[in-house]
């Protein structure tokens, strides 16, 4: 696998790998998932208490979000970058109404912290990088080659970078 080459494409790989390694243990080993996140694990469960089968469910999702985040990151795919910043703003919110509800116990609140961290790093890493992507345009622009501005505004000559390019 190639590592990634901005800023924010490697917050990306950093919760794709947490995300597939999470995943991956709700899989193999729920009751040590269910303990991280602050629930409790029943010696016995109940006629008709799907925890387990809700677990599998989230389990997979996460390995599989895990993969669409690598896979993103392998890419260079920007445009998903922004896409994970609001909508794991979202999350942020949603899990921690959940525990300001009393939905969730306390320790979901780790939940909700690392996807409002997780936002912000990538919406930092996104700033930076455009940054240094302006950068090497103003540079372009100066030695006269004139395509650094036409490309940021996505119009350019064929072959000319894209905006979210990195340079």
């Amino acid at each position: 696998m190639k590592l990634p080459r901005s800023i924010a494409g490697w917050t990306i790989a950093v919760f794709g790998v947490l995300a597939l390694v999470m995943g991956a243990v709700g899989l193999l080993w729920p009751e040590a998932q269910l303990r991280m996140l602050g629930f409790e694990v029943p010696a016995t469960r109940a006629v008709g208490d799907h925890t387990g089968t809700f677990l599998l469910a989230s389990s997979m999702a996460a390995f599989n979000m895990g993969v669409y985040y690598l896979l993103a990151t392998v890419t260079e795919w920007r445009a998903f970058y922004r896409f994970t910043v609001v909508f794991r703003l979202v999350t942020f919110s949603v899990f921690t109404i959940a525990v300001l509800a009393d939905i969730a116990p306390d320790r979901f609140f780790g939940v909700a912290a690392w996807e409002g961290l997780g936002a912000v790093a990538t919406a930092v890493g996104l700033r930076l990088d455009a940054r240094r992507g302006a950068t090497a345009g103003e540079v372009a622009t100066s030695e006269g080659a004139g395509t650094a501005a036409v490309a940021e505004e996505g119009t350019g000559p064929p072959g000319a970078a894209p905006a979210d390019a990195v340079r």
